[in-house]
């Protein structure tokens, strides 16, 4: 309705078809649908489930637009938007007021506008949430399914991890190496999470990190990984017998295991082995 209004076109989590949502009142019930649908998934499913990886690996376009777009955004992301103005994308993400990543991907600029990366399994929760934030800001929202999929081998190569509906929120920014891909700007100023963010980047307390492994046997997201008959980690992407798991940095170099799949650490472009075990 009027200003309160945002519209979405693509299949539905719960098994709708094609539903447009025009209305705030429309969106109530449809986050509402999401949340047990949420609820129901993590009861009934620990690990991510296949259909629920084939909307990881697929890439929707969250548009943020109007007149209070970019402000709207500045206070939200870890990355500063001014950055925008001579590079045509950024890595951001979005946290939680403790410091836990909602959401991670890229931001371009398209004049007014910004054109959101996030996963199809997770943009409508992006969306329901941040309508929260808006209060009377004038900003609007459209998710674009483009049908476009994540090149998973090319993002563990270079150590970028992805998350999807089940992960978000389970990890800092830390935890998914952001401060080391660039992702946040410690000099922008305020933002969701800005305070346990900057505390642990300046005490140098990140203790677990996302770190790259080779595996002798497929393993699955959400997998447990082991050191001495413990649970110390999880695997966060895997492509093939390549996968980032977050694991406590003093246990990389030990013995590693999912299962029965012995793990191998191996380095990413920015974090070396010799760096990691030190």
């Amino acid at each position: 309705k009027g200003g309160n209004a945002y519209k979405r076109q693509v299949q539905s989590p719960i098994g709708v078809s094609m539903a447009t949502i025009e209305s705030s009142d429309s969106v109530s019930i449809f986050g509402s649908l999401l949340c047990m649908t949420r609820v129901c998934q993590r009861r009934s499913s620990p690990a991510v489930t296949v259909t629920m990886l084939r909307q990881m690996n697929r890439i929707s376009t969250i548009l943020v637009s109007g007149v209070d777009a970019f402000e709207f955004l500045q206070g939200q992301l870890t990355n500063d938007l001014k950055r925008l103005e001579s590079e045509s994308k950024i890595l951001a993400a979005w946290c939680n007021p403790k410091g836990r990543v909602i959401w991670l991907g890229s931001v371009l600029s398209t004049g007014s506008a910004f054109r959101l990366s996030a996963p199809s399994d997770l943009a409508a929760d992006i969306v329901r949430r941040l309508l929260v934030f808006r209060f009377r800001a004038k900003v609007k929202f459209e998710i674009i399914d483009e049908g476009v999929a994540a090149d998973l081998a090319a993002l563990i190569s270079k150590g970028h991890p992805t998350i999807g509906l089940e992960q978000s929120e389970q990890y800092t920014s830390h935890m998914l190496n952001l401060d080391l891909l660039d992702a946040i700007d410690f000099n922008k100023g305020c933002y969701t999470g800005q305070e346990i963010i900057a505390r642990t980047h300046y005490k140098g307390a990140t203790k677990r990190r996302a770190l790259k492994f080779e595996s002798d046997m497929p393993v699955s997201i959400g997998d447990k990984v082991s050191h001495d008959g413990q649970d110390i980690g999880t695997v966060l992407n895997v492509h093939g017998t390549d996968l980032l798991a977050v694991v406590p940095i003093n246990k990389a170099g030990g013995e590693l295991s999912v299962h029965n799949a012995k793990l191998s650490l191996v380095a990413l472009p920015y974090l070396n082995k010799a760096a990691i075990l030190t």
